[in-house]
C-alpha cells in the first residue's frame, strides 16, 4: 500500500537521469524538478508487486478535473512499465506534484475516456505519438484520483 510518505523511502529507478531527477525533486520538497525540460512532472511511488517495497519514478502528467493523468508508454516498449504493473496489483500510490504530497488511487482510463485523454497528453508531449507507433500494445492512460 503506497502512501505519500513512501515517496521519501522508496527505491529509485535504475536509469541514471530519472534517479537524479527524482532525488532532486524529492530532496527539494518539490521546489525543484516539477518542471523537466519544460514539461510538468510528478513523482509516483508504487508498491512493488513482488517485493512489497515502495518504488518511485518521475512521470510527465496532465490533469482531468481533480485527477492527475499519466501515460504508461515506457518509450514505446513492447511491455507495460513496472510502475503500471505495480498499480494493477495495488492501485494506491503516493504522489509528489510540485510541493503537494498526496495519496491517490489509480485506475486505467476506460475506452470512452482514453481518446480525449490521449489527445490531451499528446498536446503536452507530442513524442507519445512516436512511442505509440513503436509498439503493438495500446499504451495505457492512468488517472490518479487524490484520496486526501
Amino acid at each position: 500500500m503506497a502512501v505519500a510518505a513512501d515517496i521519501e523511502r522508496a527505491t529509485d529507478s535504475r536509469t541514471d537521469w530519472v534517479r537524479e531527477h527524482v532525488q532532486r525533486y524529492v530532496g527539494s520538497g518539490g521546489a525543484e524538478g516539477h518542471e523537466w525540460r519544460g514539461l510538468p512532472t510528478l513523482v509516483l511511488a508504487t508498491t512493488g508487486r513482488s517485493t512489497g517495497e515502495p518504488r518511485r519514478t518521475a512521470l510527465i502528467y496532465g490533469t482531468s478535473g481533480e485527477d492527475l493523468v499519466v501515460v504508461a508508454s515506457q518509450g514505446g516498449a513492447p511491455e507495460d512499465p513496472q510502475w503500471y504493473r505495480n498499480l494493477q496489483a495495488d492501485p494506491q500510490a503516493g504522489v509528489l506534484v510540485g510541493t503537494r504530497r498526496l495519496t491517490a488511487r489509480a485506475r486505467t482510463a476506460s475506452a470512452d475516456e482514453r481518446g480525449p485523454l490521449w489527445e490531451r497528453m499528446v498536446a503536452i508531449y507530442p513524442t507519445y505519438e512516436d512511442y505509440a507507433a513503436r509498439t503493438d500494445r495500446e499504451i495505457p492512460i492512468v488517472l490518479l484520483t487524490p484520496e486526501d
